[in-house]
């Protein structure tokens, strides 16, 4: 027993290149955080960011936490945390991760509840979960018995080959979280980090026949949640669901900060362009439709594995 508190398509204008989540800086240009004072921010932001393994989300969501106030919150991030100090989550989720397998669904829970729980702001971006239906359940459950649900999903839709391609060339700085890519944002000093000159490393789930499984796992158990998004989702509610499709986060980012500055959290309010082609979802449901739904979901088995961990 885990302890509880064990932590559609793009045109494309933007010829940025690609960058990593190691640096701030970008060449997109954006204007920080500054709302007018006739226009207030909403109450909080509660952020979902999710897209097969590889897709770009840590990217995009480092990028959000640079321009506006939100907390960043890596289920990934925090899983390789626990594998390298051996913790008794770390071990146990070492061999699940390394073969592209997902937690069980109640230890993840955990695992996020406990993070969210000690995150010094209520506005915060969620990478990595849910990841199944049945996570995306327990997670409106609690969120919505605490009067805080989710305020935008967000679904990146990467191609397959892109991502191959990229997860090749990727080596991580373990202790920092840097990532370095030889193609676009090599390190420096070939095998070096930037800042500390430590070695870096592979990620055990960066391996192409890992990958593979871990697509297949996706288009199983992850894909679905966008269906359950769209599917409860009710103006009244307050939860917007959007997919952003591209090659490159820098081609998929200003979509991301558009949908973001629309909520209010900014000076620009301007709907989604066909320049960017932004899907938004359709309510299908209403608010009481999604509640019930959620309350009646049945609790998942404790030893039920579920099919990863992703990028």
């Amino acid at each position: 027993m885990i302890p509880p508190r064990l932590p559609l398509p793009l045109t494309r204008p933007f010829t940025t290149s690609p960058h990593s989540h190691k640096s701030p800086l970008f060449d997109i240009s954006v204007t920080p955080y500054s709302p007018s004072p006739s226009q207030s921010p909403p109450k909080h932001l509660r952020l979902v960011i999710f897209g097969k393994p590889g897709s770009g989300k840590g990217t995009l969501s480092t990028r959000l936490t640079s321009l506006f106030p939100l907390q960043f919150l890596s289920t990934g991030d925090s899983l390789r945390r626990h594998i390298s100090l051996r913790t008794p989550l770390g071990i146990h989720a070492e061999a699940l991760v390394a073969s592209g397998q997902f937690l069980p669904d109640r230890t993840m829970l955990q695992v996020v509840l406990s993070e969210l729980d000690t995150l010094p702001s209520p506005n915060w971006v969620l990478d990595g979960f849910p990841r199944t239906v049945e996570q995306a359940k327990m997670l409106d459950r609690h969120l919505l018995h605490t009067r805080q649900p989710l305020t935008l999903v967000v679904h990146l839709d990467v191609p397959d080959e892109t991502i191959l391609s990229r997860i090749r060339d990727r080596w991580v700085h373990a202790p920092s979280g840097r990532v370095y890519n030889l193609g676009y944002n090599p390190p420096r000093v070939p095998g070096k980090d930037d800042h500390t000159g430590e070695g870096l490393q592979k990620r055990a789930d960066d391996d192409p026949a890992v990958f593979g499984r871990r697509l297949q796992v996706y288009e199983r158990e992850t894909r679905p949640v966008l269906d359950y998004y769209l599917r409860a989702e009710g103006a009244e509610a307050g939860t917007r669901v959007v997919s952003l499709t591209g090659e490159t986060s820098d081609e998929i980012w200003p979509g991301l900060e558009r949908e973001v500055r629309a909520l209010g959290w900014g000076e620009e309010r301007e709907p989604p362009t066909a320049t960017t082609t932004t899907t938004v979802a359709t309510a299908k449901g209403t608010a009481r439709q999604r509640v019930e739904e959620v309350w009646k979901a049945k609790d998942t088995k404790e030893d039920e594995r579920r099919p990863a961990h992703d990028a």
